[in-house]
């Protein structure tokens, strides 16, 4: 799997909605695979959900939210019509596209916890501040302990 660190600058971190739907936009347009957009906050959820509707006056990113699940019960996408990009706590069941991971977990905790799970390539955004510099340096280091494909672009 392929995991891309995304170390924002101050200006972007400025921007931080925006830059989450720049790079959604930007992977929707290289490719056919959908995009899960995983957030443990709600306000973050709620912020990203209005910010993809209104990105640009031109258009919007089609997407969804993901209904909220008990801890047990990890496969109620089944037999919902999904959009192109999710937002949502959990990791579906089946799913193998793009993650979007803001949470303080890597990718792979959520695959534990989801049936036949295979994201195809991770994207990790890292804030200008010691809180999200740790946690990516947490993250890596997991990535790297299970021979990941690993980048990371300062922008």
């Amino acid at each position: 799997m392929k995991i891309s660190f995304y170390v924002l600058s101050e200006d972007r971190a400025q921007d931080f909605l925006g830059f989450i739907c720049q790079l959604v936009q930007t992977a929707l347009n290289k490719g056919s695979q959908s995009l899960l957009i995983l957030t443990e906050d709600d306000k973050i959820l709620s912020s990203l959900d209005e910010a993809l509707w209104t990105q640009d006056a031109t258009s919007f990113i089609p997407h969804q939210c993901l209904p909220n699940i008990d801890d047990n019960d990890t496969n109620v996408t089944d037999n919902v019509v999904l959009a192109p990009v999710l937002l949502g706590a959990y990791m579906p069941a089946d799913f193998n596209g793009v993650v979007l991971n803001t949470t303080i977990h890597p990718v792979n905790h959520f695959m534990a916890a989801t049936s036949n799970a295979h994201p195809t390539r991770v994207l990790e955004i890292i804030q200008p501040n010691d809180t999200s510099v740790q946690e990516g340096r947490n993250k890596y280091k997991s990535y790297q302990q299970l021979d990941y494909e690993l980048n990371h672009f300062k922008v």
